[in-house]
C-alpha cells in the first residue's frame, strides 16, 4: 500500500499549460489523463493518489474534483483559488459545495513563479491562508530556495494551519550545492504543522544524468533528519518526472533513498502520513 501524494493530469485541448516553454518541454506536449495514471502505477505499489493542480485557472479545480470521482485511484485533490481575492472564503466554500467537493483536501499556488519573494507575508495572501484554514483545508507551498524566509514567517503566524512543502523546495541538485537552501528547510521543519514531500528531486538535477541516487541522496538525507520520516512522504511529480526518469525509476529511487530507514519510517514515507495529512 502506498501514496504517491504528487502527480498532475491534464488535456490539452481542453486548457493549455503555459508553463511548457521551449522544445526541452517537447516530451510533456501532449494529454495525460487517468488511463495514463493508471498505466504509470504498474508494477509499483501505489494505490492511492493525490491529484494536484498544474494552472491558476478557477476551472481546473472542479475539474480535477470529477476526475477523482470518475479515477478510483485519486483520493485526493489540491487545488487552486486566487488567495488574495475578496471573496476567497466564498470561493472555497463553493469548491467544497460542489458536489464533488468531499474529494478537496488543499490549495496551492505557484508561488515559486512570483517575481516578490515575500508574496506570502503580503496582508493578502495571509488573509487568504487564514481562509484556507478556517475551511478545513491545507495549504502547499510551492517555493524555491529564495522564497523559504517568507515561508517561515509564514507559517509561523498560523501554528494550525497543516502546510505541506512541494519537491523539498527545489534545491539546486544540478550545482551539488546544499547551502543555504539547507539552513532554511532546517528552519522550516522547526514548525511541527509543516510536511515535505520527498518529490521533484530528479527534475532539479541534471536531466541527462538520471537516475543517480548519489546525486540526489544529500537532499534526500537533509529532508529526512530535519523533519523526520513521519513528517515526510512520497511524491512521483510525474509526469513532470518524464523529462529526467519514468514513473517505476521515481518510485525505486524514492525506495533507494530511504534505504536506511526502519520498515515503520518508511511506512510512514510511502503510506502512512499521507493518509493522515489528506485525511484519505
Amino acid at each position: 500500500m502506498t501514496v504517491d501524494t504528487h502527480h498532475h493530469l491534464w488535456d490539452l485541448d481542453v486548457r493549455d499549460q503555459p508553463w511548457m516553454t521551449g522544445p526541452e518541454m517537447q516530451p510533456l506536449r501532449r494529454d495525460f489523463r487517468p488511463a495514463d495514471l493508471v498505466a504509470a502505477l504498474r508494477g509499483t505499489t501505489v494505490d492511492s493518489t493525490v491529484l494536484v493542480q498544474t494552472v491558476s485557472d478557477p476551472d481546473e479545480t472542479p475539474e480535477m474534483l470529477v476526475l477523482a470521482d470518475s479515477c478510483d485511484r485519486i483520493a485526493g485533490v489540491v487545488g487552486w483559488t486566487d488567495l488574495t481575492a475578496r471573496d476567497v472564503r466564498e470561493r472555497l466554500g463553493h469548491l467544497l459545495s460542489n458536489p464533488s467537493g468531499r474529494w478537496l483536501k488543499g490549495i496551492r499556488h505557484q508561488v515559486e513563479d512570483e517575481p516578490d519573494p515575500d508574496w506570502l507575508t503580503r496582508p493578502e495572501v495571509l488573509s487568504g491562508l487564514a481562509a484556507v484554514e478556517d475551511a478545513g483545508l491545507l495549504y502547499e507551498l510551492l517555493v524555491r530556495p529564495h522564497q523559504l524566509p517568507a515561508a517561515i514567517k509564514a507559517v509561523g503566524q498560523f501554528p494550525q494551519l497543516t502546510f505541506v512543502l512541494d519537491h523539498c523546495a527545489k534545491p539546486p541538485v544540478a550545482s551539488g550545492e546544499l547551502e543555504p537552501w539547507e539552513s532554511r528547510i532546517r528552519a522550516l521543519a522547526a514548525h511541527p504543522n509543516v510536511v515535505c514531500k520527498l518529490s521533484g528531486l530528479v527534475t532539479e538535477d541534471d536531466w541527462s544524468a538520471q537516475p543517480d541516487a548519489g546525486r540526489l541522496r544529500p537532499y534526500a538525507e537533509v529532508v529526512l533528519d530535519a523533519f523526520g520520516p513521519a513528517r515526510v512522504m512520497f511524491g512521483s511529480d510525474w509526469p513532470v518526472c518524464l523529462l529526467a526518469a519514468e514513473y517505476g525509476e521515481v518510485f525505486r529511487l524514492a525506495w533507494e533513498l530511504t534505504s536506511g530507514l526502519g520498515d515503520a519510517a518508511r511506512q510512514a514515507v510511502f503510506d502512512t502520513t499521507a493518509r493522515q495529512v489528506y485525511e484519505l
